[in-house]
């Protein structure tokens, strides 16, 4: 990929691969970070990347390592905290209530749920893309899936205001 063609990519993918890894992370700040450094890791290995590979599969696979390093340094940090200090400050209020329905909707699956149903419902992935870019077999996919409708349908359908429902 040419010097021209990654910035074209950068330009169409970060704002979309922002709100995919953002529902997988639940924060957008956290999103917007890994990303970014997703994407100049990306740009090192720029000439490597083909536009017909799938390189957003590959800037979020990234962004989501990163994402699960921070969590692991940062609960390594909160449990010394604690330790010494007490409880830490909340965290500031999500953006847009139906986004924060969805995010906290999403807070209840587990991990590797929740992963698989923003990569299948969001990004549009077909099972078969799911599995290659999680390394989870194809049938566990499914199971995923299932039970993360499962366990969702009671909860955003809740946040639905009842013109919502009619729709």
């Amino acid at each position: 990929m040419t010097d021209e063609e990654f910035e074209a990519f950068y330009a169409h993918s970060v704002r979309p691969l922002v709100g995919q890894v953002y529902l997988m992370t639940g924060d957008l700040h956290e999103a917007q970070d890994v990303v970014q450094e997703a994407f100049v890791r990306a740009w090192t290995r720029r000439s490597r990347l083909e536009r017909d590979a799938g390189p957003e599969a590959w800037i979020r696979t990234v962004a989501w390592r990163l994402a699960v390093s921070r969590w692991r340094r940062r609960g390594r940090a909160a449990d010394a905290w604690r330790r010494h200090h007490g409880e830490r400050p909340g965290a500031a209020p999500e953006p847009d209530p139906g986004t924060v329905a969805l995010v906290a909707a999403l807070r209840r699956l587990s991990e590797r749920q929740r992963r698989v149903a923003v990569l299948h419902y969001v990004c549009d992935l077909s099972v078969q893309q799911v599995a290659a870019e999680t390394g989870i077999a194809a049938g566990t996919v499914k199971s995923h899936l299932s039970r993360a409708r499962a366990a969702l349908a009671p909860h955003l359908d809740d946040a639905l205001t009842p013109e919502e429902h009619r729709d």
